[in-house]
């Protein structure tokens, strides 16, 4: 029997779509795939974060890891802004709930 080749496409839908409902069998019975193939696809993708598939070349892996640091740490700084963001919008609501309402 021959393995089937999924799209790196598809596997990331496929794991969003389990994170959304919880419930990977339901998603593995809608795309008529096993659920055992979902699970290691979600290990791989909590593992490494992607599905996508590593090059087998060890420059061209290198290049792939670079570029994904990349992006999750301008993800990180896009996060961490904000939050700092958030932080500071909760800050002003305190204040301004500490005027309204001296203790």
């Amino acid at each position: 029997m021959k393995k089937k080749q999924y799209s790196d496409e598809l596997k990331e839908l496929i794991i969003k779509e389990c994170q959304e409902t919880g419930n990977v069998a339901l998603v593995a019975r809608r795309h008529e795939m096993s659920p055992n193939t979902i699970y290691t696809w979600l290990s791989k993708y909590r593992k490494n974060g992607s599905v996508k598939t590593m090059p087998k070349a060890k420059d061209d892996r290198q290049k792939a890891l670079e570029k994904q640091l990349k992006e999750v740490s301008t993800e990180n700084d896009r996060l961490k802004r904000l939050l700092a963001d958030k932080e500071l919008e909760l800050a002003i609501l305190r204040e301004l709930r500490d005027i309204q309402n001296p203790r």
